[in-house]
């Protein structure tokens, strides 16, 4: 019985593996159903297939124009927003949200944050014929549809829907109307923060943060890490590393007290190999042991 509690509790304690329904969502532009709010966005990867409306996507440290139907691409560890050059412009499409998992379960071996669509530095934004057009709204319906559906296997068919989504896009060409915006410090140090506090919260031992360091940062926002440290110091008046400490510390004293968590689970969750280290890198910055502090001792 004590070891059937102990089990039960890990598996409350740690997250695993999402359910195949959890992993995947399909919506038409500015529908309730889009709103992804109660699910992860360090998870979730999104096409967008915009029909109708201008605008323009802040993405990484790039402004890009989307003045036509456009297929776009976007990354939740890379950070972005949309800007509409129309306040009352209505926009139409679809959208689709995945996590890696979704895909990689289905036999598709090339991580996401590895592909051109996904990468800072790649290309999220390609303009549409007609045609395209065409032919994309009917997959994003098929999609939609299957995902509807009672099917035993509806997954299986709409990673399929979503892999021709995306290699119909690998054959396109990118959209190339990149201009940097004004005040390109500024941004940068924006998009840092931003990026910075999507690491937060830590869910799962099992997931640990994935950006640790400046360069980790600076790779993510496709800039040299020297830019990004002159960039955040000029506007924040604090390092890089100084953000990421303090962020680290906050997260940790958090999962102190609002965990059970033993000190190895909480190292590796916030990306450090030992728990001696963490244990160090706590004593550093607050003077004390992650121990003492737990306990108010």
């Amino acid at each position: 019985m004590q070891q059937q509690e102990l089990t039960d509790k890990k598996t409350k304690q740690f997250k695993g593996v999402q359910p195949v329904s959890a992993q995947f969502r399909v919506s038409k532009l500015n529908e309730n159903k889009c709103q992804l709010s109660s699910y992860n966005r360090r998870d979730f990867y999104k096409i967008s297939l915009i029909t109708k409306g201008t605008s323009r996507l802040l993405y990484a440290n790039r402004d890009i124009e989307i003045n036509k139907p456009a297929l776009v691409f976007t990354n939740p560890l890379v950070p972005y927003s949309w800007d509409g050059y129309v306040p009352d412009d209505e926009y139409e499409g679809y959208f689709c949200a995945f996590t890696d998992e979704f895909l990689h379960s289905g036999g598709r071996m090339e991580s996401l944050q590895e592909s051109s669509l996904y990468k800072a530095d790649g290309h999220p934004v390609y303009l549409l014929e007609e045609e395209q057009v065409k032919y994309l709204i009917d997959i994003f319906s098929r999609i939609r549809s299957e995902s509807d559906s009672e099917y035993i296997y509806k997954y299986e068919l709409i990673r399929n829907h979503v892999n021709l989504i995306i290699h119909e896009a690998i054959k396109m060409q990118p959209a190339v109307a990149y201009f940097d915006p004004p005040n390109a410090a500024s941004r940068i140090a924006k998009l840092f923060l931003s990026l910075l506090e999507r690491q937060f919260p830590v869910d799962s031992a099992q997931s640990p943060l994935k950006l640790k360091k400046a360069g980790d940062y600076a790779e993510k926002l496709a800039v040299h890490v020297n830019h990004l440290n002159a960039a955040v110091q000029e506007i924040t008046g604090k390092t890089t590393t100084a953000h990421i400490n303090e962020g680290i510390i906050v997260e940790a004293k958090s999962l102190l007290i609002h965990t059970d968590w033993n000190a190895a689970e909480i190292a590796f969750s916030l990306g450090f190999e030992y728990a001696s280290y963490f244990n160090n890198f706590f004593k550093k910055h607050t003077g004390i042991t992650p121990m003492k502090f737990r306990t108010g001792n």
